[in-house]
């Protein structure tokens, strides 16, 4: 068996990643990449030196780096489907349950939700008087959360040839566009007749490296205005991105709308992935529905007392 190691296997896959355009997909890979040669001191690993000791090593340096569990387990897959890979390859022997002890699913760590009525607020806008770069910033807030949580990267990339009359299509989603949506996006949407990009985030072709890194630049200017927006409005959780995403899904399931139904209207690969999303929201109805268990049983039980 022809020999290779991790790091080794890791560049080649980062390099056809950025030649076939992947460029988001080459930044992970090159962030995982860059953390394990920190760990290993830049030493490579050949494939039959891939233990589950030193995953597990890797995972618990990844969290003394204070790197979130979501962030291990990116960086886990990462090296889960190179390891692959090399197996499928015959650069690596195959080792069931290689991964088993380390952290490969999504961790809902931490509530990214909005409260009912700060996103209402931030939908009617309260009344504030904002400058014009906060007024635009609301609005692509609010035209987020009106195509259902959308993600900043569809956006961001969404074509003018998308929208025929007030139906918009993209990534096999269709979505019926209220008026108030047609508005926003009439306020917001890109006027150079050159551009085919609807909004006016991107200016290079699609696919290319500097579309990618526009894209980024976008990214994090969009998320620092709408922190500022967060604290503007006072409300009790930052704003991110992802804020206006996790908040779509809980006002739905709060609706009490079926998570299979959440889950096509936000374009998931699964309900398990919905799923993700909604878990601490649910651990905090069946504590609601213990308190009243709880009630119930003791207002019984002073009922029966005072017999």
């Amino acid at each position: 068996m022809e020999q290779k190691s991790l790091l080794q296997t890791l560049s080649s896959i980062i390099q056809e990643l950025k030649e076939n355009g992947q460029w988001g997909t080459a930044h992970v890979y090159q962030s995982a990449y860059n953390s394990f040669a920190l760990f290993s001191c830049c030493r490579d690993i050949p494939f039959k030196k891939f233990t589950p000791a030193l995953l597990k090593d890797f995972e618990i340096y990844l969290r003394k780096r204070k790197c979130s569990w979501n962030t291990v387990s990116t960086y886990m897959k990462v090296l889960r489907a190179t390891y692959n890979r090399a197996v499928d390859e015959g650069y690596a022997s195959y080792v069931p349950r290689l991964f088993r002890h380390v952290q490969t699913g999504v961790s809902s760590e931490r509530k990214r939700s909005l409260e009912a009525s700060d996103m209402g607020g931030l939908m009617n806008g309260k009344g504030e008087e904002l400058s014009a770069g906060m007024e635009r910033t609301l609005a692509i807030l609010q035209l987020m959360f009106i195509l259902r949580g959308i993600p900043f990267v569809d956006l961001a990339y969404l074509r003018k040839s998308d929208i025929q009359g007030n139906i918009l299509r993209y990534r096999r989603l269709t979505v019926i566009l209220t008026p108030e949506a047609l508005k926003l996006i009439d306020t917001l949407s890109d006027k150079r007749e050159e551009s085919p990009y609807l909004l006016p985030f991107l200016t290079s072709p699609e696919g290319s490296e500097e579309a990618y890194r526009e894209y980024q630049r976008a990214l994090r200017s969009f998320n620092r205005q709408l922190a500022a927006l967060g604290e503007r409005f006072g409300g009790s959780t930052p704003i991110s991105t992802y804020t206006i995403r996790h908040t779509w899904a809980t006002m739905a399931y709060y609706c009490e709308i079926h998570p299979g139904i959440i889950s096509e209207a936000m374009g998931h690969s699964s309900i398990a992935v919905t799923e993700t999303y909604l878990k601490p929201f649910r651990d905090d109805r069946i504590d609601e529905a213990n308190r009243e268990v709880i009630s119930y049983v003791k207002k019984q039980a002073r009922k029966n007392s005072g017999r």
